[in-house]
């Protein structure tokens, strides 16, 4: 197999980039082929890209139905979602999430959480699922969670028993919440 002049390979080069995945595929395919013996290795080392690619893409020249196809990828290719695969993952992330989140007293779409994406999936990890804040990510949209912005205030002072007050609402919110009766959170503030 002789190779193509230094300018030619330049110029398939730059043609095979100006494709989308499924075109490189079968261009290259079509370069080998005519190539002969040893076609598919110098094709593959001249675009950069892999040996099975090419013979993937051979086969695709002679399957009518391929040849047809529309789109880059067949339907239904791919890696399934982590939220399809890893079993109790929802129920996990809800779990994890329960004591970090509020919402707006006005509307029960909106809520937050006060936790960031790490934390939460630092969290999922404690409860045995390793997971990346993109899937945490995923998560947050599909239970409708919102983005809260933290606004910084100089604190108005210091009460001894300041932790003491939250610890007995935590522990009145457990109870109430355990005989099955609502808990509702309520910021008020102090109009002059």
């Amino acid at each position: 197999m002789k190779p193509h002049p230094f300018k030619v390979e330049q110029q398939m080069q730059q043609f095979y980039h100006s494709l989308s995945e499924k075109d490189r595929r079968r261009y290259a395919a079509i370069e080998a082929v005519k190539l002969g013996w040893g076609g598919i290795t110098y094709i593959s080392r001249l675009f950069g890209c892999d040996y099975y690619t090419i013979r993937f893409g051979i086969h695709e020249l002679d399957d009518e139905s391929a040849m047809k196809m529309k789109e880059v990828r067949r339907s239904g290719g791919g890696r399934k979602s982590a939220l399809e695969t890893i079993e109790g993952l929802e129920t996990a992330f809800l779990k994890v999430i329960a004591q970090h989140t509020a919402g707006s007293p006005m509307d029960e779409q909106i809520k937050w959480t006060n936790l960031n994406r790490q934390e939460i999936a630092k969290l999922l990890k404690n409860e045995g699922i390793t997971v990346s804040v993109t899937v945490v990510d995923q998560l947050l949209v599909k239970y409708n969670y919102r983005k809260r912005k933290a606004q910084k205030r100089l604190a108005t002072g210091e009460h001894p028993q300041r932790n003491q007050q939250f610890e007995n609402i935590e522990k009145l919110k457990i109870a109430y919440q355990k005989v099955g009766n609502p808990v509702l959170s309520m910021d008020t503030k102090k109009k002059n």
